[in-house]
């Protein structure tokens, strides 16, 4: 069940960014994502992950994996933000 509710926060996330993203400018687009991913995408993404992988396995070692999911989610979030942030917009002519 927590397995579940993970990836059901995941794709909540992911829902609620591309709603908030529609009709945005690209560097608003890049902040909403960069944001979604950091908080409730990639905690909820890689716990479901790592205990879905440990399962599959059938150990429980192995869940230790969202310790590795986590930060590259994270961090990639992280980048989009940052390119929100400080990418300077094209002027159309």
């Amino acid at each position: 069940m927590a397995i579940a509710i993970g990836y059901l926060i995941a794709s909540l996330g992911a829902f609620v960014a591309y709603w908030f993203s529609t009709g945005e400018a690209r560097n608003t687009k890049f902040k909403i994502w960069g944001v979604a991913l950091m908080i409730p995408i990639s905690p909820a993404l890689a716990f479901s992950i790592g205990l879905s992988y440990a399962i599959s396995v059938q150990n429980g070692w192995a869940a230790l994996i969202m310790w590795f999911i986590f930060p590259v989610i994270f961090f990639s979030g992280l980048a989009l933000l940052l390119v929100g942030l400080f990418k300077k917009e094209k002027k159309m002519v």
